[in-house]
């Protein structure tokens, strides 16, 4: 919750939708963030952003992404998400995985922070496409079904790769361990997306529901992506094409 206090503070004129709930207020004065980060200020702002009011924005904020696997000790599920959209639009975006590292060692440096802007590019990681020729999915490990499983075996994939967390299975595209992530169910919410989108369109890739539908963020609509996401850094349209009809007739936007 300090997050959304921290941004409320900030940007008072933002929304901030957040997975908490919490009154802003209970936050303490310790948790408050104030600073900021200077490798992004020294980035140019594209022109079609620096006109932007603060009141136009919307931030989509999950401060545990991944809390099935957190609870089991799945600590490299867990990432932080903070997402900014523009006219309903995701575009720009925060990963922060506090654990990454933790099994590496006491010398290791713990968490990193993956960011990214439409326009400007996506920082924090290295962009690895997967192996040619390899379909390899990554799906969800706590919450899969029939309809899930369905559409995963449709797809024909060479390998599937269950993970917590959205913000980790967009990870998993940007870095090449998988080349499409596929969520044949309702239960990821708009703070699960927004900021994984940002991250995956500013280099190139694509996320949508099962129909194909963009992902809308303005304030006034409904949190739940009802009709599942569907992603992936390259060949998207190979993945979507496969989405069987029956997954889609199940699935209601």
């Amino acid at each position: 919750m300090s997050i959304c206090a921290s941004l409320a503070r900030k940007f008072p004129k933002v929304t901030i939708i957040g997975e908490e709930e919490l009154s802003t207020d209970e936050v303490t004065e310790e948790l408050i963030e104030d600073g900021h980060c200077e490798e992004i200020l020294k980035k140019t702002c594209p022109a079609q952003y620096t006109g932007i009011k603060e009141e136009e924005l919307v931030i989509w904020v999950d401060p545990l992404d991944g809390t099935k696997e957190y609870t089991e000790g799945l600590l490299d599920h867990v990432t932080v998400l903070i997402g900014i959209a523009y006219g309903g639009k995701a575009i720009a975006g925060v990963i922060n995985q506090p654990y990454y590292n933790y099994k590496a060692g006491a010398d290791a440096v713990l968490g990193r922070t993956i960011w990214g802007v439409l326009g400007v590019g996506a920082f924090g990681f290295q962009l690895t496409e997967a192996p040619a020729g390899k379909h390899i999915i990554t799906t969800t490990r706590s919450h899969s079904s029939t309809l899930v499983n369905d559409c995963i075996s449709a797809l024909n994939p060479d390998s599937v790769i269950r993970v917590g967390g959205a913000g980790n299975k967009i990870i998993q595209l940007i870095e090449g361990k998988a080349s499409a992530y596929v969520f044949a169910s309702p239960g990821c919410k708009k703070w699960d997306t927004c900021a994984p989108e940002a991250i995956l369109h500013a280099v190139g890739g694509k996320i949508t529901d099962i129909h194909g539908n963009s992902f809308q963020y303005n304030k006034e609509v409904k949190h739940m992506n009802s009709a599942g996401v569907l992603a992936a850094l390259r060949n998207y349209d190979y993945y979507a094409s496969r989405i069987p009809n029956t997954v889609k007739q199940s699935l209601v936007p």
